[in-house]
């Protein structure tokens, strides 16, 4: 698997830190050159010139994904610095916990505007480059909760779905041009979004062994999973390894939702 994505040109969004930034270092590591989005405009500097010590070629760019005409300009100095995008990973994304009862139209709203809709700029702005080459491989890192319900999380679910769903969408109208589109599905994963979740002093502990209370399920495997879990899994659907492998939702969560 090593050196597999030499000569290729990846574009990962919500690179600057978490699944991510693993993903970008896993892509640098397979010999991709690598752009990193991220609204975090230091952060998302720091990730590029790590990867350029590392000897990658590498770009970061702050980019507010729920900005069509910062996503389009983004995108396009990509290509002129590094050329051709081959791989786009879809990473970005924010999570406002809260009763269904008490969400504002701010917390629903920017919650699709970044889950949903920066999925949706990004492949649309992406692939019709891909389209004119006949070639490209497009990744979104959904959640598992997009299939389960999750309490106090219905906005972020919700969107999580949405773009599950749209990716198949895409996916069927590109693969006759040769483009597959799929999905990662993470459950628990050590993120700093992750934390959020986590009560007291028993951390992870928690949420590995459920919840009666919020009818949520533990994880079978007894243990979080780290950000490079969650990469590897992305790494395989961008690859050659995964050439006819489209439209497909694939679950990393230990075994929470029982395969559903």
């Amino acid at each position: 698997m090593t050196n597999q994505f030499e000569g290729k040109v990846a574009l990962v969004t919500g690179a600057a830190q978490g699944i991510g930034a693993a993903v970008a270092r896993k892509l640098a590591a397979g010999g991709a050159a690598v752009a990193v989005f991220d609204v975090k405009a230091g952060a998302v500097e720091d990730m590029a010139a790590t990867l350029r010590a590392s000897g990658t070629r590498a770009i970061g760019i702050a980019v507010d994904v729920t900005d069509s005409a910062a996503v389009n300009a983004a995108v396009a100095q990509v290509e002129r610095e590094l050329g051709e995008i081959d791989v786009l990973v879809n990473v970005a994304g924010i999570l406002r916990m809260g009763s269904i009862l008490d969400c504002s139209d701010d917390d629903w709203e920017r919650t699709f505007a970044v889950n949903a809709g920066g999925v949706f700029r990004l492949c649309r702005a992406v692939a019709a480059g891909m389209v004119e080459r006949k070639r490209g491989a497009i990744v979104t890192v959904a959640s598992n909760a997009s299939s389960v319900p999750r309490m106090q999380m219905g906005a972020y679910a919700a969107s999580k779905a949405a773009s599950t769903q749209f990716m198949r969408c895409l996916g069927l109208e590109l693969a006759p041009h040769g483009i597959r589109c799929n999905v990662v599905s993470p459950g628990s994963t050590d993120t700093e979004m992750q934390r959020q979740l986590w009560n007291g002093a028993d951390g992870s502990q928690g949420v590995i062994g459920g919840s009666l209370e919020t009818f949520r399920l533990g994880i079978p495997l007894k243990r979080i999973a780290t950000p490079e879990d969650i990469a590897e899994a992305v790494l395989y659907l961008a690859s050659d390894s995964a050439r006819h492998i489209t439209m497909h939702d694939l679950r990393i969560d230990g075994g929470a939702t029982l395969g559903g």
